[in-house]
């Protein structure tokens, strides 16, 4: 069972959820922890430790599925005569996902890049 619950994607909303919604929400809830603990697989021990804070879980799981049901098909523009709409890349993805900053958020932090490159001796 995920940290977030539906309530708490309604409140973030700023509105209530249908049934229907409620448990489309609860099932995209189950679907963000699990994509959440193939990565952080001890979660709870990290709550527990307070390594992590369980509010920034709530808050990380709400914020991905609330991204989806807001924009299930992943529009990032509109258009109807001279009236166009358009939202933000990564915030449309029409897709469940978790952003850098979030992942940030439950301790996962992203891997440096580097680059190997050769070293030539100038001859003399």
């Amino acid at each position: 069972m995920a940290y977030a619950t539906p309530a708490d994607v309604a409140v973030r909303w700023g509105r209530e959820l249908s049934p229907e919604e409620s448990a489309l929400i609860g099932v995209r809830l189950a679907d963000v922890e699990r994509m959440i603990l193939r990565r952080v697989p001890d979660l709870a021990a990290k709550i527990a430790a307070g390594t992590v804070l369980e509010d920034d879980v709530v808050q990380v799981e709400a914020d991905a599925v609330l991204r989806l049901v807001r924009n299930p098909d992943g529009y990032v523009s509109e258009t109807d005569g001279d009236y166009t709409y358009m939202l933000a890349q990564d915030s449309a993805p029409g897709r469940l996902s978790i952003l850098p900053e979030e992942w940030e958020l439950l301790g996962v932090t992203a891997s440096g890049m580097f680059i190997i490159a050769p070293r030539f001796e100038m001859p003399t």
